[in-house]
């Protein structure tokens, strides 16, 4: 089979499949199973491809988000490796880095907690961009701290990864940031079935923002949201005493980001 016909072949089946974007995802995957970047596939389209490329179309066609298909997914300068033991890195998850960065700019040596490192992206973005962050990940979850740790050794990031809970927050921190989970239990049915491959304690929302928020000893404070949430939880930290109580945009224009300081 040549990359236009399967292209053609993936884009056909993966919209069958009810997928959004068939023809990027169809072109991930044969650049992904020819070890080219999208825009070389069309370099030489009459170029064969491998039967692999079989595999993985199969894999994306039953749903399987497309960073666990591909085994790895950017994430702002760094190339992670991605599967079913974190969530997927996301875009929305970058403007979390963005603000983080933005309050600790300032300082030389910033002490860093990041609360459910999943696979270390916040973490590892945070230690790549700030050379003297002293960066620390904790996770409640053996296995995304396993991985983690697989993406700490491979980008070559000094991290400390350990096994813990909210309770770390209380440690003392310069900055303490973390996405926990918040998509409401009532809501998970209505959502692309790719969620359903993800670990569903880092999705469900149980209340963590407001927890860590109060354990939190921290000069500033980041928190990812989800929609509607914003206000809410910014209001939680203005009743705790967190002042400059700040809300952040995503790139989509939807209120994702929640910051405050002590």
């Amino acid at each position: 089979m040549t990359v236009k016909e399967a292209v053609r072949l993936a884009e056909r089946e993966l919209a069958a499949a009810g997928l959004d974007t068939p023809r990027v995802d169809a072109e991930w995957l044969v650049a992904h199973t020819l070890g080219l970047s999208r825009s070389q596939i069309y370099v030489d389209t009459q170029r064969e491809v491998p039967d692999t490329f079989q595999v993985l179309l199969e894999q994306r066609r039953q749903r399987e988000p497309l960073a666990y298909v591909l085994g790895e997914w950017g994430f702002r300068h760094l190339r992670l490796k991605t599967d079913a033991r974190a969530l997927v890195p996301r875009p929305e998850t970058e403007v979390v880095v963005e603000r983080a960065l933005a309050l600790i700019a300032d300082l030389p040596e910033p002490r860093v907690l990041d609360v459910g490192t999943g696979t270390g992206a916040i973490a590892l973005a945070i230690a790549d961009e700030h050379e003297g962050a002293r960066v620390t990940g904790v996770d409640t979850s053996p296995d995304a701290l396993a991985l983690a740790r697989e993406n700490a050794a491979r980008l070559g990031l000094d991290v400390e990864l350990r096994q813990a809970g909210i309770e770390a927050a209380a440690k003392g921190w310069d900055l303490v940031v973390a996405n926990p989970p918040y998509i409401p239990q009532a809501t998970l049915m209505t959502l692309p079935p790719e969620l359903s491959w993800e670990p569903r304690e880092a999705l469900v929302d149980v209340g963590l923002h407001e927890e860590i928020a109060r354990e939190a000893k921290t000069r500033y404070l980041v928190f990812e949201v989800g929609y509607g949430q914003a206000p809410g939880v910014a209001k939680t930290l203005e009743e705790l005493g967190y002042a400059d109580v700040t809300i952040t945009r995503d790139l989509a224009g939807k209120e994702r980001v929640v910051e405050g300081r002590r």
